[in-house]
């Protein structure tokens, strides 16, 4: 018997894989391919999937686990972080560019309902897009990264309200009070619900499933406490998103969140491939081909009139110019939830024929575009920070104030105040090193500032901010910021700047280091390197190598351009199994008890090697670690000696550690 939707999902992956790979080959981002794929197969395409409507339930799970995800990985606490770009930032950019649109949509005669809907429509802006591409060039973390997801999770949240607001637009007034009333009610009850979810009932719910030691089991039960409460929410009259939303927050802050993300993660791309393919399957090319230049037009225009907004809205949280303008390319595109919140449109009457397909070509190829665009950002940046504008503009709404009075000669300058930073603040203080911090985040500086901290608000890929911190007399500068296309301009600027300074580079990945080297930086630290050294030297240290045999390995990886992991050198590891040379030799502990013979005894008396033929390498005495003994160690009671020697001779000696 024929199963339609699984030949259909076969069609869709088989040709999603052609697809990609083609694109692969032309460097064209993966989420074109799922939108040309989608295109190919849809019903204005080759027409060869027919249960499109089975697909687009596909592609709601995926946007479910999507946001599910999102939320887990960030958590409460992180959100927290970055309210004031959350509430500030957010409602800022969802608040214009409804206004703007929406005098747009009156302007070429469209209704009132109808203009304040669409200005709904493009308001939003795609998560999955911007995140998945920020995670791909390591820059989440990054100012424009964490300001770019501040506002797409305030429009992630702002649909609900939209999606309720939708029926009034089309003018159903009956019973509305009410069912607004009973709905709100209904979403207090929802929440209070997630609180105590949160805090009680699913913590020990994960607790007692995590005992089990089930991996499946674990799985099952995230998956269902994810569609469970999205499930619920969409009973209540409110949407999956917030569903999602919320069962995201509910694992986040239990102790099994990374577990729980590991876990759904593989899932969460297959259903979220089939969102980008049934956004494909919806755009009929036919219309698009009708008018492509009309629509070419106003594609462009959704995408300039969303950089300006939301990069205004970026400028307002005090942000520099740089920043606002990445902000601004990657928040132009129309959003995933634009079209979830279309579909409620269509129901209504607000959007209808050629107004609906229009919305989807243009959405189609804003999203398109969009990986495009963020890679085009970087360098759009730098080329508008050499035009000629007020200081004010580039640096903020917080110019860098008195940094040169603050510092004296010979000093340090710290570019970036994340986890790095603060270390190395802390040990520069510790070791009397005059330092200045630059940091680009408006909130830490003013907290740190308060603090006493010598840390001022600015942009460093400006050459201004640099000569404020007095980088021609400073020593050394340390670059440890999440921006790879912001560490290199740092460090090609503070070179020309001070040709004598000495340069130490933060960076995630061993491919940035011959791009920084050759701009000028004295010191590259890739952290997957340094991360893979700390582990091996860890794991030859349990083998017993010699200490210096392990630097010898680290000096010889560092000064060989990390290359030395390719061919590390045979024989200096020949005594890194000790079992393996010395098969005859092991290394045991054994307790010194109360009433042992040897209590009180100096280890010359007991001459363990010379009668017994073992040897003690180290005591330990309650919580002390006496490493090499010397022979006047009296040993106590309890005392745990750790021996080298054959195993029979340590089982012979054994006794002398027992009662006699």
């Amino acid at each position: 018997m024929e199963i339609p939707l699984l030949k259909d999902i076969v069609i869709i992956f088989g040709l999603s894989i052609v697809v990609i790979y083609i694109c692969h080959g032309i460097r064209v981002p993966v989420i074109v391919g799922f939108l040309l794929t989608g295109i190919l197969a849809g019903p204005h395409g080759l027409g060869v999937v027919k249960a499109v409507h089975e697909v687009e339930i596909l592609a709601e799970v995926g946007v479910v686990l999507l946001l599910f995800t999102i939320v887990i990985e960030f958590s409460l606490k992180n959100l927290l972080q970055i309210k004031k770009t959350v509430l500030m930032g957010g409602s800022n950019q969802v608040l214009l560019t409804l206004l703007a649109t929406f005098v747009i949509a009156r302007q070429i005669g469209q209704p009132f309902g109808e203009s304040v809907f669409i200005g709904f429509l493009i308001s939003l802006s795609s998560t999955a897009i911007v995140l998945k591409l920020l995670q791909e060039k390591a820059e989440v973390d990054s100012p424009h990264g964490r300001t770019s997801l501040g506002i797409l999770i305030f429009q992630d949240v702002i649909i609900v309200p939209m999606i309720l607001v939708t029926p009034i637009l089309a003018g159903a007034t009956g019973n509305l009070g009410e069912s607004l009333l009973f709905l709100v009610v209904k979403g207090i009850g929802i929440i209070l619900l997630v609180i105590v979810s949160a805090k009680w009932i699913v913590p020990q719910v994960l607790y007692q499933i995590a005992r089990t030691r089930s991996r499946e089991l674990f799985l099952l039960s995230v998956v269902v406490i994810c569609l469970a409460v999205a499930w619920l929410t969409s009973s209540a009259g409110l949407s999956l998103a917030l569903g999602a939303f919320l069962a995201g927050l509910i694992i986040s802050e239990s102790e099994y969140s990374h577990r729980a993300l590991g876990n759904i993660l593989p899932f969460r791309d297959v259903f979220t491939s089939f969102f980008f393919v049934s956004i494909g399957m919806l755009l009929d090319v036919g219309f698009l081909f009708q008018q492509p230049g009309l629509i070419a037009l106003i594609a462009l225009g959704v995408l300039a009139l969303k950089t300006i907004i939301a990069g205004f809205a970026t400028i307002l949280l005090g942000f520099p110019l740089r920043t606002t303008i990445l902000v601004g390319f990657a928040l132009s595109q129309v959003g995933e939830f634009s079209f979830i919140l279309s579909k409620t449109g269509v129901e209504h009457g607000l959007l209808t024929g050629n107004i609906y397909q229009m919305f989807l070509s243009v959405s189609v190829l804003t999203m398109a575009a969009t990986p495009f665009i963020m890679a085009l950002a970087p360098r759009t940046a730098d080329f508008v920070l050499r035009l000629p504008m007020p200081r004010r503009l580039k640096m903020g709404l917080y110019p860098v104030q008195g940094i040169k009075g603050a510092v004296k000669q010979d000093h340090l300058i710290i570019v970036g105040f994340g986890v790095n930073g603060r270390n190395l603040a802390g040990a520069a203080r510790a070791g009397g090193i005059p330092y200045v911090i630059i940091e680009m985040n408006p909130e830490v500086v003013r907290d740190e500032k308060a603090k006493g901290e010598p840390i001022y608000y600015g942009d460093a890929t400006q050459w201004a901010v640099l000569q404020y911190a007095n980088i021609k007399d400073a020593r050394i500068v340390v670059i440890a910021i999440n921006d790879p296309t912001a560490i290199r301009r740092i460090t090609e600027i503070t070179r020309r700047l001070n040709p004598k300074v000495y340069i130490i580079v933060r960076t995630r990945y061993l491919q940035e280091l011959k791009p920084l080297y050759e701009l000028g930086a004295d010191e590259v630290i890739p952290e997957e390197f340094e991360t893979s050294v700390e582990i091996f030297a860890r794991v030859l240290g349990k083998y017993l190598v010699p200490r210096d045999e392990i630097e010898r390995f680290i000096a010889e990886v560092r000064s060989d351009g990390y290359e030395m992991f390719r061919s590390l050198s045979k024989e200096s590891v020949s005594f890194s199994d000790l079992k393996l040379h010395l098969p005859d030799v092991e290394i045991s502990t054994l307790r010194v008890d109360e009433r042992s013979p040897l209590v009180g005894k100096l280890l010359a008396q007991i001459e363990l090697r010379k009668r017994y033929g073992v040897t003690v390498l180290a005591i330990r005495r309650d919580s002390q670690i006496l490493s090499n003994p010397g022979g006047d160690m009296q040993l106590c009671a309890n005392d745990v000696l750790v021996i080298l020697g054959p195993p029979n001779k340590i089982a012979g000696v054994a006794g002398l550690f027992r009662n006699p």
